[in-house]
């Protein structure tokens, strides 16, 4: 019992479930339905001097920050993000200073704590602002750390970052882990789109190009969903786009040299290689909704240049193959 009445205890202890629900959404199997109610809950056996912590309701993020404090009390507030991730959501605006405040109040829980202060993610400071929920609410922020399995050592350490606590990595397994969802929402559309491409191939120049083409297409949407991400660091330019270019003209190339390109006409080749780095840079530039190496304005800019050139690309492409098919 607490000021307010009950409050849900939860443990830090993941379950063979939660493990299933996250492989889930990774896959998005119902991706945007994995949530916990927004609300107060009890970690451990708080008590009104332990600390607050707050995260998303999306449950993937709550099950990181509660698994991340084996052996601890502490009261975690769950914003209602909408079953987005607290970076994103930061940007989005749902995991903000009016949902903070609005959340504050409802829980009431400045009659279950004795202290004000709220602990927040590094991630979560693009949509709060501090001064406004202290003065709205008299609680003040400290941003933590920006990952969760460095709570523990921050508490430890009188709430005092270091700078490695601060610091963002993007390692391959962190990306690699991102692919999956990458892959499926790009899947959605290849069907149908391999389909209309192996009618079009069949009916220009007979089956086995019909079958090339979709070949082709897949190769493309792979390199940008898999090979674009995996070889972020590496690849040339800042831009996603220059790196989907690339990984787009690696799978043209390997493609040319394993189907026997040398006797594919010069129309045809051309093609190739114009439209497949093209598809592949759309699905590379599509990773900076995954990375924390972009920004706002910055995704912007680059999607006003790039997908006008992409589908300039596309265009030429498909003149360029019925030009060597009639002319």
């Amino acid at each position: 019992m607490t000021g307010v009445g009950k409050v849900a205890r939860i443990s830090s202890k993941i379950l063979l479930s939660d493990r299933l629900g996250a492989w889930k959404a990774r896959w998005t199997i119902g991706r945007m339905t994995y949530t916990v109610p927004p609300g107060l809950y009890a970690l451990g056996h708080p008590t009104p001097d332990d600390p607050v912590l707050v995260t998303a309701n999306y449950k993937m993020s709550f099950d990181i920050v509660r698994s991340a404090m084996v052996g601890r009390n502490a009261w975690l507030l769950v914003l209602e993000t909408f079953g987005i991730n607290v970076w994103c959501a930061a940007g989005k605006g749902t995991f903000g200073t009016e949902e903070l405040v609005r959340r504050i109040g409802a829980t009431g829980l400045a009659k279950v704590v004795n202290h004000r202060r709220l602990l927040l993610p590094i991630l979560g400071a693009p949509g709060v602002a501090a001064y406004e929920v202290a003065r709205r609410t008299g609680f003040s922020i400290s941003y933590a750390t920006i990952r969760a399995n460095d709570l523990p050592e921050y508490l430890a350490n009188g709430m005092v970052a270091t700078p490695a606590m601060r610091q963002l990595t993007f390692t391959l397994l962190e990306r690699l882990v991102l692919v999956p969802v990458e892959l499926v929402l790009a899947l959605k559309s290849t069907a149908l789109i391999a389909l209309c491409l192996f009618v079009l191939g069949t009916l220009l120049s007979g089956p086995s190009a019909g079958i090339m083409a979709s070949i082709a297409y897949l190769g493309a949407i792979l390199a940008g969903t898999v090979l674009g991400p995996l070889l972020l660091p590496w690849l040339p330019g800042s831009s996603f786009s220059i790196k989907g270019v690339v990984v787009g003209l690696i799978w043209s190339t390997a493609l040319y040299l394993l189907a026997g390109g040398s006797d594919w006409s010069m129309p045809v080749t051309f093609a190739a290689f114009l439209a497949l780095p093209a598809v592949s840079a759309f699905y590379t530039l599509n990773f900076t909704g995954a990375t924390p190496f972009t920004s706002r304005s910055g995704v912007k800019k680059e999607m006003r240049i790039a997908i006008p050139a992409m589908g300039s690309a596309l265009v030429v492409s498909f003149l360029l193959v019925l030009a060597g098919r009639f002319l």
